[in-house]
């Protein structure tokens, strides 16, 4: 199983933490027989999730420039028409899609064309499927612009138990349909804004994958 470079670190270090713990706890209460085969179990648990968390699968992606894809893995928790204020200032198809600390959480581009806009917004931390967390949590907000001039915009929002969001890209940047583009850590949200005439392919709901699943057609 590959694992995401995100996660290298915080596994190699694990160990060492969780060693450090059981030797703290044992200076202090002589742990029984019993007290530590569990402490070794829960431990072993806790590590082996960290690797399935961090797994980085290798997919084929099929280019599609009349379709947008998935930027993530997740679940379809809202299809609604809004007024994105921040940067496209119109009506838009929100899409937003809930990833659990269980989903795949490396993110891919939807579409391929010209990072146009790029902006961090540091912010609070309510739970990902919160319906203010687009607009409080801490996020990243990327409009991509296409060869024919449509422009997508794509948010990564941290949820109550990410902390924190990657992402590899600046602005003037020309990106590929499906290609690796960020990570966020420990369960989150993403959110893209569509034209209003795009034919969404996907009901609330749907559970989608990230550079497989089409959103929609433009």
């Amino acid at each position: 199983m590959k694992i995401h470079k995100e996660g290298k670190e915080i596994l190699l270090w694990t160990p060492v933490l969780l060693l450090l713990i059981y030797y703290g706890m044992h200076k202090k209460v002589v742990l029984s027989y019993h007290q530590s085969i569990g402490f070794a179990i829960v431990s072993g648990a806790f590590y082996l999730w960290l690797i399935y968390f961090f797994r980085d699968p290798y997919r084929i992606i099929h280019t599609q420039d009349q379709y947008i894809l998935g930027p993530a893995d997740g679940k379809i928790i809202t299809i609604q028409k809004v007024y994105e204020e921040e940067y496209l200032k119109e009506e838009r198809i929100k899409i937003s899609i809930f990833m659990s600390p269980f989903n795949v959480h490396v993110n891919r581009f939807p579409m391929s064309g010209k990072i146009v806009f790029f902006k961090y917004h540091p912010g609070q931390y309510l739970i990902a499927f919160h319906p203010k967390a687009s607009t409080h949590n801490e996020r990243t907000s990327i409009v991509i612009e296409n060869e024919n001039g449509q422009q997508i915009l794509f948010r990564q929002i941290a949820g109550f138990m990410a902390r924190r969001i990657k992402f590899y890209f600046k602005e003037g940047e020309e990106v590929q349909q499906g290609e690796k583009c960020g990570f966020i850590k420990f369960g989150s949200r993403a959110e893209i804004y569509l034209p209003l005439d795009a034919d969404i392919q996907v009901a609330v709901g749907d559970k989608i994958k990230g550079g497989i699943t089409v959103l929609a057609k433009i």
